[in-house]
C-alpha cells in the first residue's frame, strides 16, 4: 500500500491496517484510463489523484513536472466511489477534467485501492481483526447485483433477479460493529429473502481500528463510500 494511503488514513482516522480477502492497488498516469476489474463487486477504500513522489509516472517527463510531491485532489475518493462502487468493472479517466487540477503544471497520476469479496448464500462471512482492534462496518449487501458472482454450478434461472437488500447494512452493524471478530451467515434466515428463487451472496465492507469511541465510529461511517 502506497505512502499516500498510510498518511491519509493512519494519521487522520488512526487505522492500523485494512482487513479484507484481497487488497488491489491500481496506478494510472495522467491522460490514461484506469480499468478496474473485480469479479465480485467493488468496495473502494481510498483513491487519490495528484503526485506524492518524483518517480511514479515520471518516464519522459521534465523535472519541472515532477517537483510538487504534496499534491492531492480532495474529491478523488468520492468521484471514484460514485463511478465504480458495486460494479464488476469500471473505467475512469485519470485526468483534470474528471478530478480537477490540484497542482497546475505537475504531471499527476491516479491511485486507487479497493477490495473484492463476497460470501455465497449458505456460507459464513468470517470477519477478523488483530488483537486490540475492532470492526467498523462501512457497507453491506445481501442479494444479487450481477449474474457472475457466486454463479458456479447454478442454473441461469437462479441468477436473474438483480436486487440488493437495503437492510443488510443495519443487520451487519448490529451483529459485528465494535467487535474484534464476527461470523455472520449469508442466509435468508438472517437477512430475509429479497428475491425468492435467486441464489444470493453477502458483501461486507469493513476496516479494523484500535478501539474507538462512538462519535468517531459514526464519523467513519459518514465519510466512507460504498455501494
Amino acid at each position: 500500500v502506497t505512502s499516500f494511503l498510510s498518511e491519509k488514513f493512519k494519521k487522520l482516522l488512526k487505522i492500523k491496517q485494512f482487513m479484507s480477502l484481497l487488497l488491489v492497488q491500481s496506478v494510472t498516469c495522467e491522460g490514461f484510463q484506469a480499468n478496474l476489474q473485480c469479479g465480485e463487486g467493488y468496495f473502494l477504500l481510498v483513491s487519490d489523484y495528484g503526485r506524492h513522489d518524483k518517480t511514479t509516472c515520471s518516464a519522459g517527463r521534465p523535472a519541472s513536472q515532477l517537483q510538487v510531491v504534496q499534491c492531492s485532489s480532495q474529491t478523488s475518493t468520492s468521484v471514484v466511489a460514485e463511478s465504480c462502487n458495486g460494479k464488476n468493472s469500471c473505467t475512469i479517466s485519470s485526468s483534470n477534467s474528471v478530478f480537477g487540477d490540484p497542482c497546475v503544471g505537475t504531471y499527476k497520476y491516479l491511485e486507487v485501492v479497493y477490495t473484492c469479496h463476497a460470501t455465497c448464500e449458505g456460507s459464513e462471512a468470517n470477519l477478523q481483526c488483530e488483537k486490540g482492534q475492532v470492526l467498523v462496518i462501512h457497507g453491506a449487501n445481501y442479494g444479487r447485483r450481477d449474474k457472475t458472482t457466486c454463479s458456479a454450478g447454478r442454473p441461469a434461472s437462479q441468477l436473474q433477479c438483480v436486487k440488493p437488500f437495503a437492510d443488510s447494512l443495519s443487520i451487519c452493524i448490529q451483529s459485528c460493529n465494535g467487535k474484534n471478530s464476527c461470523t455472520i451467515s449469508a442466509s435468508n434466515s438472517v437477512f430475509g429473502d429479497p428475491c425468492v428463487g435467486t441464489y444470493k451472496y453477502l458483501e461486507v465492507d469493513y476496516t479494523c481500528h484500535y478501539e474507538l469511541n462512538h462519535e468517531l465510529i459514526i464519523s467513519l461511517h459518514m465519510n466512507y463510500y460504498t455501494f
